[in-house]
């Protein structure tokens, strides 16, 4: 069955009373126990199931090609019940340039807990061969990079983690099941912030692990999600399933903007570089090529000059919002080293940005006039 039926079908069922076709939402944080003591109608307490819940996780995974899925209240909520699922003096390898959140959690929240993370260069399999211990239990990859659009080959990953006996995670938020599949690639995880894309109206907070096979790891994680209670709304579940129905129309036509509007600002002498992996100069075009059938609605550009030129440039556009996060149907923009503070491996003249659904000329004749005045 092709993505756009799946995203419009999966996980809805008409309710057997009112046959709504809108899934009604479920508020309710309890359910009543039959005379025996067992639940007929499958759930217990929202911390551990919900019926939004479950109709969203049976839709991610379907989405994904996956075995099952867990929803969580953030897209780090979900990277850090993963995490929480290896155990002290355990090693994961990632990405030098990974989304600083997800440093945030290896260095800080599970540094001092006892787990142990390197950070190499991707782009290039042997560093993270190179990277292995005895103690590695899981490499993740993000693939395009936040925010350099860096590309790991994922195959070539997957190929090391099970020569070494090793887990294989992908952040496939930014590319979304619609334009990369990490499973079918032999990933065992793939994580998603389902704030952004799947959801993408940016009114939703919630994220999710979907799962290449149901075991002993998706028990574990499902545990720590049970009982650390960082799970979405029955309102979040309904508006992420209501958002899924469109993602892949809305993504499609999001990465044909971005290209268009990339291969624009190629050609721009106020800029240093436009990172995109689209544009054939990209250092990973051809792998992207080769593991994604497109290249996705973000790219980032590097002002000449420095930050005072990025601010200058970004307070000159009429359409895009300067704002934090991505996937919506507006166009946003953001200055990254500032959004990740002290420490931050961001050029200071960088920005990124995230193309929404607006004409994709209009956004190129806002970022003409914005240009014209550097």
């Amino acid at each position: 069955m092709k993505i756009e039926t799946l995203a419009v079908h999966a996980g809805h069922r008409p309710d057997l009373g009112t046959r709504d076709v809108t899934p009604a939402i479920h508020l309710s944080t309890t359910f009543e126990r039959a005379e025996d003591g067992t639940f007929p109608g499958g759930h217990i307490y929202s911390r551990q199931s919900n019926p939004n819940r479950a109709m969203l996780e049976q839709a991610l995974a379907l989405m994904e090609n996956g075995a099952a899925s867990l929803a969580f209240s953030s897209g780090n909520a979900a990277s850090l019940a993963l995490f929480q699922a290896l155990a002290p003096g355990d090693h994961v390898i990632a990405g030098e340039d990974v989304f600083y959140g997800t440093a945030v959690l290896l260095n800080q929240t599970l540094g001092s807990w006892g787990l142990k993370a390197s950070y190499v260069d991707m782009r290039d399999p042997a560093n993270v061969e190179r990277a292995l211990t005895p103690a590695t239990k899981l490499i993740w990859i993000e693939s395009p990079s936040n925010p350099l659009l860096n590309i790991a080959d994922i195959r070539a990953a997957v190929e090391i983690a099970r020569k070494a006996g090793v887990l294989t995670a992908v952040d496939n938020t930014w590319a979304t099941p619609l334009l990369q599949r990490p499973l079918e690639l032999g990933c065992d995880i793939a994580m998603h912030s389902a704030t952004k894309y799947l959801s993408g109206h940016s009114d939703v907070l919630a994220g999710a692990l979907v799962f290449r096979e149901r075991g002993p790891l998706f028990d574990k994680v499902k545990a720590i999600q049970h009982a650390g209670g960082a799970v979405p709304s029955p309102f979040e579940c309904w508006l992420t399933l209501r958002g899924l129905q469109t993602f892949p129309y809305r993504v499609r036509a999001q990465s044909q903007s971005a290209q268009k509007i990339a291969e624009f600002l190629n050609k721009q002498p106020q800029l240093e570089a436009v990172h995109y992996p689209g544009l054939t100069r990209h250092p990973g075009h051809k792998i992207a090529a080769a593991q994604m059938s497109g290249f996705g609605g973000m790219l980032s550009i590097q002002v000449k000059g420095g930050q005072p030129e990025g601010f200058k440039l970004v307070a000159a556009l009429k359409l895009f919002t300067r704002a934090t996060s991505l996937g919506g149907t507006h166009s946003l923009i953001e200055h990254r080293a500032s959004v990740e503070g002290p420490g931050t491996r961001t050029p200071q003249n960088l920005l990124r940005l995230s193309i929404g659904l607006e004409h994709p000329d209009d956004l190129i004749e806002d970022l003409d006039q914005a240009l014209k005045e550097l």
